[in-house]
């Protein structure tokens, strides 16, 4: 068999890769683990430098890695760039902030001496995302390897490339050749991964089926996992709000990387008093997105990553159009090649259209109107998912509060939703579970341990 990079904004295959054998997918665990036994014992500053070495890799080469997302997602090629070199950002913090972070804590007890200390669990697989093929892998990889983990990666099938140069990325830093593998496998091959012996945890990010299948497998075989899944992220427009800041930053948290991202902001709730100004606003924002060749530096909205999820988000919208809400600006699929979608504004959405309870993966914003605050949080937690949320207001305790009563993981008040590898992130209810970045993340996959002497 083999794995097929297609560019989403040609429809033209453009390389191909040969999947893994089962004999090959159990050699690479093998050597991964082998190595494990070996790098669990380096020091933090040996660790240390290999990271930042790895950062050094990234910068420069973040032109060649951003073409690459451009050619096998779509990313525009600008933010490709800031991708890779936020990547490398992480790398630095965790070399700098590692070894603080798993630090032998002292507790007071009766015995002579108790403390806890922090060792690596061991080989973890990670299952990884298209819609941002570099930053979603090193956000797991440099805490893990940081914390002395080995790791395998199963990434998505149409950013084959993407993985196969993340490996390199390691060993062009210097790592232990096997400690981070790729495995080029198919969705089916996951189970083999989890059941043997030597993986002993996994992180996924992605869709909720997905979520639920890894989980369940890891479950039964009492391996642990960090699950970060979907996202309908609500932002708040109470009627105190800079109705152009609302609809700058409501806008380019709805159009992050074309739309497809799960902190992406997607439902916009706001307040019956400014509704309408808002709205009229905000379509102008949306308008004038760029939208084109992701290779051209200027291109703001790329294609979608496949063409099938184009036509899922379409029918979303049609579907959500058929029950009564109203499109006022995009909402058609453009003639030509490529699987583009415009930035498109739905109003009139209410309880049971898809666009106010499914997550809609692209450039496409639901606009709810309500009465008051309070409506607006009920409207905002209304939801299966709980990963992202902000708040618009000219009140910045008014905005805290608010915040403190949104389910979700992450809430920015009167400024986008985003992951900074200094804060932890993660999300509640089926956007998943777990924490990753901060002190949080690099502590997921560790054996937290008890030690006391009598």
């Amino acid at each position: 068999m083999t794995i097929k990079a297609i560019n989403p904004a040609t429809g033209e295959t453009f390389a191909s890769y040969q999947e893994m054998t089962d004999d090959g997918l159990r050699d690479a665990i093998s050597k991964a683990h082998n190595e494990f036994l070996d790098w669990r014992r380096t020091g933090f500053s040996s660790r240390a430098g290999l990271m930042r070495q790895a950062a050094k890799v990234l910068r420069e080469n973040a032109g060649k890695y951003a073409d690459l997302m451009a050619r096998e997602m779509g990313k525009p090629i600008r933010d490709g760039v800031a991708e890779v070199q936020k990547c490398a950002a992480a790398c630095d913090y965790y070399a700098d902030n590692a070894e603080r972070f798993l630090a032998a804590e002292p507790i007071k007890t009766e015995a002579r001496k108790s403390y806890v200390i922090f060792q690596p669990l061991g080989v973890v697989l990670a299952v990884m995302p298209w819609n941002f093929p570099f930053w979603q892998v090193f956000r797991f990889a440099a805490p893990g390897l940081m914390a002395g983990n080995g790791a395998v990666m199963k990434h998505s099938s149409n950013v084959p490339g993407c993985a196969v140069a993340i490996e390199r990325v390691f060993q062009d830093a210097g790592f232990p050749k096997d400690l981070f593998r790729t495995l080029m496998i198919s969705n089916a091959q996951v189970d083999a991964v989890l059941e043997s012996p030597l993986v002993r945890a996994a992180t996924l990010t992605g869709s909720g089926p997905a979520g639920r299948a890894v989980a369940g497998k890891a479950g039964s075989l009492l391996k642990k996992t960090v699950l970060e899944l979907g996202g309908n992220d609500p932002y708040l427009v109470l009627e105190d709000a800079d109705l152009d800041l609302a609809a700058t930053v409501c806008a380019r948290g709805r159009l992050i990387n074309t739309g497809q991202s799960c902190i992406a902001a997607k439902r916009f709730i706001v307040v019956d008093k400014v509704h309408d100004r808002f709205v009229e606003l905000f379509v102008k924002r949306m308008a004038a997105a760029r939208m084109g060749d992701p290779l051209k530096q200027d291109t703001e909205i790329g294609p979608l990553a496949r063409h099938d999820l184009r036509d899922t988000l379409h029918r979303q919208v049609e579907s959500s159009i058929a029950k009564g809400a109203r499109c006022v600006l995009g909402g058609e699929i453009p003639r030509g090649p490529g699987a583009y979608y415009p930035p498109t504004v739905l109003t009139k959405v209410t309880k049971g259209m898809p666009a106010y309870a499914e997550e809609l993966f692209g450039p496409v914003a639901s606009v709810i109107r309500v009465d008051n605050e309070d409506a607006a949080i009920a409207a905002a937690n209304d939801s299966v998912f709980g990963l992202g949320g902000g708040v618009i207001t000219g009140d910045i305790a008014r905005g805290e509060r608010v915040a403190a009563e949104i389910e979700s993981g992450n809430v920015f008040v009167n400024d986008n939703v985003r992951s900074d590898p200094r804060l932890p992130f993660g999300g509640v209810k089926q956007s998943g579970y777990g924490r990753e970045l901060s002190h949080y993340g690099i502590k997921e996959f560790v054996n937290i341990k008890t030690v006391v002497v009598g």
